[in-house]
Protein backbone atom coordinates (compact mmCIF):
# COMPACT_ATOMS: atom_id res chain seq x y z
CA UNK A 1 0.00 0.00 0.00
CA UNK A 2 1.15 3.12 -0.98
CA UNK A 3 0.46 6.29 1.13
CA UNK A 4 2.14 9.65 1.44
CA UNK A 5 2.99 11.74 4.98
CA UNK A 6 0.36 13.69 5.43
CA UNK A 7 -2.17 9.89 5.69
CA UNK A 8 0.03 8.38 8.19
CA UNK A 9 -1.51 9.23 11.43
CA UNK A 10 -4.74 8.16 9.78
CA UNK A 11 -3.20 4.77 8.77
CA UNK A 12 -1.59 4.14 11.99
CA UNK A 13 -5.49 4.27 13.30
CA UNK A 14 -6.55 1.57 11.42
CA UNK A 15 -3.63 -0.71 12.55
CA UNK A 16 0.46 -1.65 12.67
CA UNK A 17 1.44 -3.07 9.26
CA UNK A 18 4.45 -5.48 9.51
CA UNK A 19 6.58 -3.66 7.06
CA UNK A 20 7.14 -0.17 6.79
CA UNK A 21 8.80 1.35 3.97
CA UNK A 22 10.62 5.21 4.28
CA UNK A 23 12.09 6.68 1.60
CA UNK A 24 13.09 10.12 0.17
CA UNK A 25 15.15 12.86 0.54
CA UNK A 26 13.11 15.32 2.79
CA UNK A 27 15.30 15.20 6.18
CA UNK A 28 11.78 16.24 8.13
CA UNK A 29 9.33 14.40 7.04
CA UNK A 30 11.50 10.86 7.16
CA UNK A 31 12.67 11.81 11.01
CA UNK A 32 8.92 12.83 11.52
CA UNK A 33 7.65 9.59 9.75
CA UNK A 34 10.35 7.28 11.35
CA UNK A 35 9.63 9.11 14.80
CA UNK A 36 5.86 8.37 14.83
CA UNK A 37 5.67 5.06 13.65
CA UNK A 38 7.75 3.86 16.29
CA UNK A 39 6.30 5.96 18.90
CA UNK A 40 3.08 4.58 17.64
CA UNK A 41 4.38 0.73 17.42
CA UNK A 42 5.87 1.52 21.37
CA UNK A 43 2.16 2.36 22.82
CA UNK A 44 1.55 -1.38 21.50
CA UNK A 45 4.06 -2.84 22.56
CA UNK A 46 7.17 -2.95 20.55
CA UNK A 47 9.56 -1.94 23.30
CA UNK A 48 12.89 -2.93 21.54
CA UNK A 49 14.32 -1.89 18.32
CA UNK A 50 16.89 -4.05 16.67
CA UNK A 51 19.13 -1.80 13.80
CA UNK A 52 20.79 -2.37 10.77
CA UNK A 53 22.75 -0.41 8.56
CA UNK A 54 23.38 -2.02 5.00
CA UNK A 55 27.07 -0.76 4.21
CA UNK A 56 29.10 -2.30 1.59
CA UNK A 57 30.09 -5.37 4.26
CA UNK A 58 26.50 -5.77 5.31
CA UNK A 59 25.49 -9.79 6.21
CA UNK A 60 22.21 -9.70 4.38
CA UNK A 61 21.60 -13.06 6.31
CA UNK A 62 21.44 -11.30 9.51
CA UNK A 63 17.86 -10.09 8.84
CA UNK A 64 16.30 -13.25 8.20
CA UNK A 65 18.19 -14.76 11.25
CA UNK A 66 16.98 -11.64 13.33
CA UNK A 67 13.58 -12.49 11.97
CA UNK A 68 13.21 -16.14 13.31
CA UNK A 69 15.44 -15.05 16.54
CA UNK A 70 13.17 -15.52 20.17
CA UNK A 71 14.45 -12.32 21.99
CA UNK A 72 15.82 -12.17 24.79
CA UNK A 73 14.56 -8.80 25.89
CA UNK A 74 10.92 -8.42 24.70
CA UNK A 75 7.91 -9.88 22.85
CA UNK A 76 7.68 -7.04 20.30
CA UNK A 77 10.43 -6.44 18.44
CA UNK A 78 11.34 -3.63 15.52
CA UNK A 79 13.84 -4.37 12.89
CA UNK A 80 14.97 -1.35 11.12
CA UNK A 81 16.81 -1.65 8.21
CA UNK A 82 18.57 1.82 6.81
CA UNK A 83 19.70 1.39 3.29
CA UNK A 84 22.87 3.15 3.03
CA UNK A 85 22.33 2.54 -1.02
CA UNK A 86 19.24 1.40 -3.18
CA UNK A 87 21.29 -0.59 -5.17
CA UNK A 88 20.85 -3.57 -2.76
CA UNK A 89 22.86 -6.05 -4.74
CA UNK A 90 22.84 -9.96 -5.82
CA UNK A 91 23.00 -10.80 -2.17
CA UNK A 92 20.62 -8.16 -0.63
CA UNK A 93 18.02 -8.95 -3.59
CA UNK A 94 18.01 -12.67 -2.56
CA UNK A 95 17.67 -12.21 1.04
CA UNK A 96 15.20 -9.06 0.92
CA UNK A 97 12.97 -11.37 -1.45
CA UNK A 98 13.25 -14.30 0.56
CA UNK A 99 12.37 -13.07 3.60
CA UNK A 100 9.04 -10.97 1.51
CA UNK A 101 7.90 -14.40 0.74
CA UNK A 102 8.45 -15.53 4.26
CA UNK A 103 6.72 -12.91 5.47
CA UNK A 104 3.69 -13.34 3.03
CA UNK A 105 3.53 -16.81 4.31
CA UNK A 106 3.49 -16.03 8.27
CA UNK A 107 1.10 -12.77 8.21
CA UNK A 108 -1.85 -14.41 5.40
CA UNK A 109 -1.65 -17.41 7.70
CA UNK A 110 -4.49 -17.91 10.06
CA UNK A 111 -2.21 -17.22 13.22
CA UNK A 112 -0.21 -14.68 11.47
CA UNK A 113 2.86 -13.34 14.20
CA UNK A 114 2.27 -9.96 15.66
CA UNK A 115 5.26 -9.94 17.69
CA UNK A 116 7.85 -8.61 14.45
CA UNK A 117 7.65 -5.34 12.56
CA UNK A 118 10.16 -4.57 10.06
CA UNK A 119 10.73 -0.57 9.09
CA UNK A 120 13.23 -0.37 5.64
CA UNK A 121 14.19 3.57 4.96
CA UNK A 122 16.37 5.48 2.96
CA UNK A 123 17.13 7.84 -0.33
CA UNK A 124 14.44 8.48 -2.80
CA UNK A 125 14.21 5.27 -4.64
CA UNK A 126 14.66 5.02 -8.38
CA UNK A 127 11.77 3.75 -10.40
CA UNK A 128 14.11 0.83 -11.31
CA UNK A 129 14.19 -0.17 -7.33
CA UNK A 130 10.76 0.62 -6.73
CA UNK A 131 9.71 -2.19 -9.60
CA UNK A 132 11.77 -4.66 -8.02
CA UNK A 133 10.26 -7.92 -6.86
CA UNK A 134 11.28 -7.80 -3.40
CA UNK A 135 10.00 -4.23 -3.10
CA UNK A 136 6.72 -4.60 -4.63
CA UNK A 137 6.10 -7.78 -2.16
CA UNK A 138 7.00 -6.00 1.03
CA UNK A 139 5.26 -3.35 -0.07
CA UNK A 140 1.93 -5.50 -0.35
CA UNK A 141 2.33 -6.43 3.04
CA UNK A 142 2.89 -3.05 4.75
CA UNK A 143 3.22 0.93 3.61
CA UNK A 144 5.02 2.72 1.56
CA UNK A 145 5.83 6.46 1.98
CA UNK A 146 7.75 8.24 -0.40
CA UNK A 147 9.00 11.02 0.53
CA UNK A 148 8.86 14.57 -1.57
CA UNK A 149 9.68 17.86 -1.00
CA UNK A 150 6.28 20.22 0.09
CA UNK A 151 5.57 22.83 -2.20
CA UNK A 152 5.63 26.00 -1.61
CA UNK A 153 1.52 26.22 -1.62
CA UNK A 154 1.16 23.64 0.56
CA UNK A 155 3.41 25.46 3.37
CA UNK A 156 0.63 27.44 5.04
CA UNK A 157 -0.81 24.66 5.64
CA UNK A 158 2.18 22.75 7.16
CA UNK A 159 2.99 25.33 9.11
CA UNK A 160 -0.63 25.77 10.41
CA UNK A 161 -0.34 22.28 11.29
CA UNK A 162 2.88 22.52 13.32
CA UNK A 163 1.91 25.53 15.32
CA UNK A 164 -1.05 23.85 16.45
CA UNK A 165 0.71 20.82 17.37
CA UNK A 166 2.77 23.16 19.16
CA UNK A 167 0.29 25.43 20.87
CA UNK A 168 2.11 28.19 19.08
CA UNK A 169 0.36 31.19 18.33
CA UNK A 170 1.70 32.95 15.31
CA UNK A 171 0.70 36.09 13.55
CA UNK A 172 -0.58 35.41 9.87
CA UNK A 173 2.63 38.35 9.29
CA UNK A 174 4.97 35.81 10.54
CA UNK A 175 3.92 33.16 9.15
CA UNK A 176 4.41 34.14 5.84
CA UNK A 177 8.05 35.72 7.01
CA UNK A 178 8.47 31.75 8.59
CA UNK A 179 7.64 30.56 5.07
CA UNK A 180 9.75 33.05 2.80
CA UNK A 181 13.00 32.48 5.26
CA UNK A 182 12.22 28.33 5.55
CA UNK A 183 11.65 27.28 2.14
CA UNK A 184 13.03 24.23 1.40
CA UNK A 185 14.17 23.62 4.94
CA UNK A 186 11.29 22.07 6.72
CA UNK A 187 13.78 20.33 9.33
CA UNK A 188 15.12 24.00 10.35
CA UNK A 189 11.67 25.51 10.42
CA UNK A 190 10.15 22.97 13.31
CA UNK A 191 13.20 23.75 14.88
CA UNK A 192 12.36 27.48 14.94
CA UNK A 193 8.74 26.54 15.89
CA UNK A 194 10.49 24.23 18.84
CA UNK A 195 12.35 27.09 19.87
CA UNK A 196 9.45 29.94 19.43
CA UNK A 197 7.20 27.49 21.62
CA UNK A 198 9.87 27.11 24.23
CA UNK A 199 10.03 31.26 24.78
CA UNK A 200 7.08 32.23 24.26
CA UNK A 201 4.61 29.55 25.11
CA UNK A 202 0.99 29.83 23.55
CA UNK A 203 0.55 33.23 24.19
CA UNK A 204 0.50 35.37 20.97
CA UNK A 205 3.61 36.13 18.95
CA UNK A 206 3.87 39.35 16.85
CA UNK A 207 6.73 39.59 14.22
CA UNK A 208 8.81 42.13 15.76
CA UNK A 209 9.30 39.62 18.84
CA UNK A 210 10.28 37.18 16.54
CA UNK A 211 12.25 38.70 14.18
CA UNK A 212 15.37 38.61 16.55
CA UNK A 213 15.11 35.27 16.91
CA UNK A 214 14.54 34.02 13.58
CA UNK A 215 18.33 33.14 11.58
CA UNK A 216 17.45 32.54 7.63
CA UNK A 217 18.13 28.87 6.66
CA UNK A 218 15.96 28.12 3.73
CA UNK A 219 17.62 25.70 1.71
CA UNK A 220 17.07 25.78 -2.24
CA UNK A 221 18.27 23.48 -4.71
CA UNK A 222 18.28 24.67 -8.60
CA UNK A 223 15.26 22.87 -9.51
CA UNK A 224 13.35 25.09 -7.45
CA UNK A 225 14.94 28.10 -9.11
CA UNK A 226 13.62 26.81 -12.72
CA UNK A 227 9.84 26.23 -10.61
CA UNK A 228 10.43 30.06 -9.53
CA UNK A 229 11.29 31.00 -13.33
CA UNK A 230 8.75 29.35 -14.75
CA UNK A 231 5.85 30.98 -12.74
CA UNK A 232 7.79 34.33 -13.73
CA UNK A 233 8.80 35.20 -10.58
CA UNK A 234 11.93 36.71 -10.96
CA UNK A 235 12.22 38.53 -7.43
CA UNK A 236 12.63 35.07 -6.15
CA UNK A 237 14.68 33.33 -8.47
CA UNK A 238 16.86 36.06 -7.61
CA UNK A 239 16.70 35.16 -3.61
CA UNK A 240 17.53 31.75 -4.40
CA UNK A 241 20.75 32.49 -6.60
CA UNK A 242 21.85 34.71 -3.89
CA UNK A 243 20.94 31.96 -1.39
CA UNK A 244 22.64 29.38 -3.07
CA UNK A 245 25.87 31.35 -3.82
CA UNK A 246 26.35 31.99 0.08
CA UNK A 247 26.40 28.05 0.07
CA UNK A 248 28.94 27.83 -2.18
CA UNK A 249 26.78 26.09 -4.94
CA UNK A 250 29.09 25.39 -8.05
CA UNK A 251 28.01 27.95 -10.70
CA UNK A 252 28.37 24.79 -13.31
CA UNK A 253 25.95 22.99 -12.10
CA UNK A 254 23.50 25.41 -12.03
CA UNK A 255 24.26 26.43 -16.03
CA UNK A 256 23.73 23.35 -16.91
CA UNK A 257 20.08 23.17 -15.36
CA UNK A 258 19.71 26.76 -17.09
CA UNK A 259 21.23 25.61 -20.35
CA UNK A 260 18.81 21.97 -20.17
CA UNK A 261 16.04 24.29 -19.25
CA UNK A 262 16.28 27.57 -21.37
CA UNK A 263 16.77 25.49 -24.51
CA UNK A 264 13.48 23.10 -23.51
CA UNK A 265 11.58 26.14 -23.46
CA UNK A 266 12.69 27.34 -27.15
CA UNK A 267 11.62 24.19 -28.64
CA UNK A 268 8.36 24.09 -26.88
CA UNK A 269 7.72 27.98 -27.78
CA UNK A 270 8.83 26.90 -31.42
CA UNK A 271 6.17 23.82 -31.68
CA UNK A 272 3.89 26.05 -30.73
CA UNK A 273 4.31 28.78 -33.10
CA UNK A 274 4.35 25.99 -35.84
CA UNK A 275 0.70 25.15 -34.35
CA UNK A 276 1.82 22.01 -32.06
CA UNK A 277 -0.88 21.36 -28.98
CA UNK A 278 0.11 21.85 -25.20
CA UNK A 279 -1.11 18.61 -24.75
CA UNK A 280 1.21 16.99 -27.22
CA UNK A 281 3.94 18.81 -26.13
CA UNK A 282 3.44 18.00 -22.80
CA UNK A 283 3.68 14.33 -23.83
CA UNK A 284 6.53 14.39 -25.90
CA UNK A 285 8.61 16.47 -23.31
CA UNK A 286 6.70 14.56 -20.48
CA UNK A 287 5.26 16.50 -17.91
CA UNK A 288 3.74 15.70 -15.08
CA UNK A 289 0.35 16.47 -14.05
CA UNK A 290 1.59 18.98 -11.02
CA UNK A 291 3.61 20.92 -13.42
CA UNK A 292 1.88 21.58 -16.00
CA UNK A 293 0.69 25.17 -15.17
CA UNK A 294 4.13 25.90 -14.30
CA UNK A 295 4.56 25.19 -18.10
CA UNK A 296 1.73 26.91 -19.34
CA UNK A 297 2.33 30.04 -17.50
CA UNK A 298 5.86 29.91 -19.18
CA UNK A 299 4.67 29.31 -22.37
CA UNK A 300 1.76 31.81 -22.43
CA UNK A 301 3.97 34.57 -21.06
CA UNK A 302 7.76 34.29 -22.46
CA UNK A 303 8.25 35.30 -25.95
CA UNK A 304 9.86 33.20 -28.49
CA UNK A 305 12.65 35.98 -28.96
CA UNK A 306 13.66 36.33 -25.62
CA UNK A 307 14.37 32.44 -25.06
CA UNK A 308 16.49 33.42 -28.46
CA UNK A 309 18.06 36.10 -26.31
CA UNK A 310 18.45 33.63 -23.25
CA UNK A 311 20.12 31.00 -25.09
CA UNK A 312 22.65 33.79 -26.37
CA UNK A 313 23.22 34.59 -23.09
CA UNK A 314 23.27 31.14 -21.43
CA UNK A 315 26.43 30.34 -23.39
CA UNK A 316 28.00 33.32 -23.03
CA UNK A 317 27.58 32.82 -19.03
CA UNK A 318 28.85 29.17 -19.72
CA UNK A 319 31.99 30.94 -21.93
CA UNK A 320 33.04 33.15 -19.02
CA UNK A 321 32.48 30.91 -16.41
CA UNK A 322 35.31 28.93 -18.05
CA UNK A 323 37.41 31.40 -19.24
CA UNK A 324 36.99 34.52 -16.36
CA UNK A 325 37.26 34.90 -12.73
CA UNK A 326 36.49 38.37 -12.47
CA UNK A 327 32.75 37.83 -13.26
CA UNK A 328 29.71 36.96 -10.82
CA UNK A 329 28.34 33.65 -12.74
CA UNK A 330 25.42 34.20 -9.83
CA UNK A 331 24.55 38.15 -10.82
CA UNK A 332 24.74 36.87 -14.58
CA UNK A 333 22.58 33.92 -13.88
CA UNK A 334 19.91 36.91 -11.98
CA UNK A 335 20.55 38.96 -15.87
CA UNK A 336 19.28 35.65 -17.56
CA UNK A 337 16.23 34.85 -15.52
CA UNK A 338 15.43 38.44 -16.00
CA UNK A 339 16.24 38.23 -19.96
CA UNK A 340 13.49 35.35 -20.31
CA UNK A 341 10.67 37.72 -19.63
CA UNK A 342 12.26 41.08 -20.42
CA UNK A 343 14.23 40.41 -22.90
CA UNK A 344 13.45 43.45 -24.59
CA UNK A 345 14.89 45.55 -21.56
CA UNK A 346 18.11 43.74 -21.33
CA UNK A 347 19.32 43.62 -24.74
CA UNK A 348 21.06 46.36 -24.59
CA UNK A 349 23.66 45.04 -22.13
CA UNK A 350 25.90 42.57 -23.46
CA UNK A 351 27.41 39.83 -21.50
CA UNK A 352 30.15 39.36 -23.96
CA UNK A 353 32.52 41.42 -22.20
CA UNK A 354 35.98 40.58 -24.29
Amino acid sequence: MKIYHNQLDNTLRQGLKPVWLVFGDEPWQKDNSLAVIKAHAKNQGFSEVIRFSSDASFDWQQLLDEYQALSLFASQRIIEVELTTVKVGDSGNKTLLALAERLTQDFTGAHAPQDVMFIFHGAKLDAASANRKWFKSLSQLGCYLPLYDIELKAMPQWLNNQTRQRHVNISSELNALLIELYEGNLLALAQELDKLALVFGSQPISIEQAEPLILKQAKFNPFQVIDALLRGDCAKCIVMLDQLQQEGMAPAQLIWVFHKEVNQLYTMLTQLAQGESLANIYKQYRIWDKRKPLYQHALTHIKLDNIKRAISRIADIDLLSKTSSEFNVFILLADLCITVYHGEKTAAFSLNYG
